[in-house]
């Protein structure tokens, strides 16, 4: 096992006035948590700010913050994250109101390009797509609305009716038809997927925005922001308190055996967890990031803060293995006389990220979700243990949701 390193566990020792102040399991927490994400910290914060209750913190990695953790690029003076792009938006009103307490947040708007047939378009696809790729001139929703009905494929049952579409390449296919289909989905979901999307549920491109004016927004939510000091900070400022002690560096299952608490609440893999039964893991896709510095310059690589690559070859016919680049200097009016950018290629294996959404894996993922319901004294939550893809507002709604239902009882009592 790493060193351990421990977070505002001298200070919260003190308090306690325990014997080993160098041994943060010699005593007893109201919780355990496993996992400095976005779920672990904010029932961590919630559990100390309402109730004044100590939580212990394992995480394995060696910093807080889950796959939100960012940090300033030592090169160039550029605030970067870690594992890839984070943007917050939402439209649940109590998750706005909770993150205001941790940031000073800039309004920013996300919009996402796309390089198809060496054409820089918007994606999700708008009017402007349309017009760029095929040399058209919609004008009006009413025209590309027109234009999308022509493309559109539709599917009928045994009867004739039509039907929802049961996988990806049928979501695609109903919104834009097959020719934006093939130039832009069917091959981008390939290189992040390494599955057609004939083979993944619906629910993947279901979520690919189709518009019929100009908006190149990626996202509609009413409120969309960046914190202006980073996500990192936000999570100090979260788990900055005396009933807090955060361990990283610290594997779950290597001193599980050491814990003494009275809950505890779980946001890894929930297929590791149960790895003793011997079943088959879940799948998932992780990425991988090529870091490139670009040395004086007061400009930048790419016309965006991130471009996709959707297509396997480029227009000379040279092979583009990765999904797309995300260049962070395009962020919070960053300066530097360098830039820096990552490359990103999804691959199996590595830090997992998205749950691969087929039949096969959603039917071994109840039987673990079985499993989980019958575990006393355990919860699990967060997007690991619920095999579900969240965005960050979802993680943060969950938790809180969460940790309304399991202190239910404990605001009664406090109430009288």
């Amino acid at each position: 096992m790493a060193q351990q390193t421990t977070v505002n566990q001298q200070h919260y020792l003190r308090e306690k006035e325990e014997p080993k102040l160098d041994d943060p399991f010699a005593i007893e927490y109201d919780n355990c948590i496993i996992g400095a994400g976005l779920s672990g910290s904010v029932i961590a914060e919630q559990y100390a700010t309402k109730f004044g209750q100590t939580s212990l913190i394992i995480e394995k990695r060696d910093h807080i913050g889950g796959n939100v953790y960012d940090y300033i690029d030592d090169e160039t003076g550029i605030r970067c994250s870690l594992y890839g792009a984070h943007l917050f938006h939402t439209r649940h009103e109590r998750v706005w109101e909770y993150v205001q307490q941790f940031a000073d947040w800039i309004p920013y708007e996300h919009s996402v390009v796309g390089n198809v047939n060496g054409k820089i378009v918007p994606i999700p696809v708008t009017i402007d797509t349309v017009n760029t790729l095929f040399d058209l001139n919609i004008q009006s929703t009413q025209e590309m609305d027109e234009w999308l009905k022509n493309e559109q494929v539709q599917f009928k049952d045994e009867d004739g009716n039509i039907r929802e579409p049961v996988n990806s390449e049928e979501v695609a296919l109903t919104r834009v038809g097959q020719r934006l289909y093939d130039l832009i989905f069917k091959p981008y979901t390939y290189k992040q997927w390494a599955k057609y999307p004939a083979e993944l549920g619906p629910e993947v491109l279901s979520r690919i925005p189709v518009r019929n004016n100009h908006d190149g927004r990626y996202f509609s939510d009413p409120h969309q922001a960046l914190p202006k000091d980073g996500y990192t900070s936000i999570f100090e400022k979260m788990l900055n308190s005396p009933k807090i002690t955060v361990l990283t560096n610290t594997d779950f299952f290597a001193v599980r055996d050491r814990l003494k608490c009275k809950r505890i609440y779980y946001s890894g893999q929930i297929d590791t967890y149960y790895a003793d039964l011997g079943w088959p893991k879940l799948e998932y896709r992780s990425l991988s990031f090529e870091r490139v510095v670009q040395k004086d310059t007061e400009g930048y690589y790419q016309e965006a803060f991130v471009v996709n690559h959707p297509q396997a070859t480029d227009v000379n016919g040279k092979d583009i293995d990765y999904t797309r680049i995300v260049e962070y200097k395009h962020l919070l009016n960053q300066t530097s006389d360098s830039t820096v950018y990552f490359i990103e290629r999804s691959k199996d294996g590595g830090e997992p990220y998205y749950p691969v959404p087929n039949q096969a894996n959603k039917d071994l993922y109840k039987r673990y979700q079985e499993m989980a319901e019958k575990e006393e004294g355990v919860t699990f939550v967060g997007r690991l243990a619920n095999y579900k893809y969240f965005n960050m507002d979802d993680a943060i709604l969950n938790a809180l949701e969460l940790f309304d239902k399991d202190t239910k009882d404990m605001e009664v009592s406090k109430s009288r």
